[in-house]
């Protein structure tokens, strides 16, 4: 600091703050992140400075003045040994380190708080249990782990946020997960980073990281009034599936309490373990998902729910614990708008007006 100006120095301090070479580590994984990153990066720049000065020394050594007549040189068993087997130690400590690392971030803690991401063509959709939609934006607490079950509804896209070291992609008929744990309070930047179309370089956003009592106040305050269970009840009985999955005796379906993160015996044999993709099949397809003991009966719901309303619709039935409410709702009638019940396309929806980053949509 004593050999800089202070021009300079302030001119250094605003640079590094206005474009740093590396994100904020805002997540639990972020700093065992980097740790392998500059792992890797210490090795490559390692080996690059070794097969520098290897080849300046033997070009000096060796060049055509000292040896105008070129010598045959044999190889030696021990050196190549050692430049084999230290490389590969090396490449082996990455692996494993990665490895170790992939399984932690791909595989989320029983206690994560699931929340629901749909990519669209351009934007983000998050969904939030208590019913929170938003557009752009990801409100989030700290100390918390946090679940992305993420689905796209047209294309490719890759959810990234770079702060927390996650990157996931989301892709058409097929639920991904990941998830992190916010550190800091603040707000950080989304991506979504699968080029997807025209305007993907606006497909950004927004994560907000919250203190658990401010997070606790945004949920409050903006709530649509219904959780995804809630309206996937509503869908449930307007799509008269509680005529089948009644959980009666004699009812034409299998009972759908306490479905969730069971082990389903199957018609062929095999057996299935009940988890959100699962879920989402046996909406969509369920001829392959037909439960023993039953008929293929359920007819298919694909193209005339949207993602929306499956993830609703999944909810529901996670939230099942006995028929108490399939019971209630099993002569009613009306419960959604016309609109509602009717077939709606899963396809790329092109909304006309987009709501703004970070609105809360109801």
């Amino acid at each position: 600091m004593d050999h800089i100006s202070p021009v300079l120095w302030q001119f250094l301090v605003n640079w590094m703050k206005n474009f740093p070479l590396f994100p904020p580590e805002a997540s639990t994984i972020a700093p065992q992140m980097d740790a392998l990153y500059f792992f890797i990066l210490l090795v490559s720049v390692a080996g690059l400075a070794i097969v520098v000065l290897l080849v300046v020394s033997f070009s000096i050594l060796y060049n055509k003045k000292r040896h105008p007549v070129a010598v045959q040189i044999e190889g030696s068993t021990l050196l190549e040994a050692t430049w084999t087997i230290i490389p590969l130690g090396l490449f082996l400590i990455m692996f494993v380190w990665g490895s170790l690392l992939y399984f932690r971030i791909y595989t989320p803690p029983a206690n994560a708080m699931n929340i629901y991401v749909v990519g669209k063509q351009w934007m983000w959709k998050v969904e939030h249990p208590g019913g929170q939609h938003e557009i752009d934006a990801l409100h989030i607490p700290t100390g918390r782990p946090i679940q992305l079950t993420l689905i796209s509804q047209d294309v490719f896209h890759s959810f990234s946020i770079p702060a927390f070291r996650v990157k996931r992609e989301a892709i058409p008929g097929r639920y991904t997960t990941v998830w992190f744990e916010a550190t800091q309070p603040g707000t950080y930047h989304l991506f979504c980073t699968q080029y997807c179309g025209t305007d993907h370089s606006h497909m950004t956003g927004e994560v907000y990281v919250m203190t658990p009592e401010d997070y606790e106040k945004w949920l409050a305050g903006s709530t649509s009034g219904m959780s995804l269970a809630q309206n996937g009840e509503r869908l449930f009985a307007s799509l008269s599936c509680n005529a089948c999955h009644s959980g009666r005796p004699d009812a034409r379906g299998p009972s759908l309490a306490n479905v969730y993160g069971s082990k389903l015996r199957l018609a062929d044999g095999t057996e299935a373990t009940v988890d959100e993709a699962y879920l989402r099949q046996a909406i969509l397809n369920p001829s392959d998902h037909i439960t023993e003991g039953y008929v293929p009966i359920m007819p298919t719901y694909q193209g005339q729910i949207s993602e929306d309303g499956v993830i609703d619709l999944v909810e529901y039935i996670k939230s099942l614990n006995s028929n108490y409410r399939v019971e209630q709702t099993l002569n009613t009638t009306g419960l959604l708008p016309e609109s509602e019940g009717k077939a709606t396309t899963a396809s790329t929806p092109k909304p006309a007006a987009p709501a703004a980053k970070g609105t809360v949509t109801q």
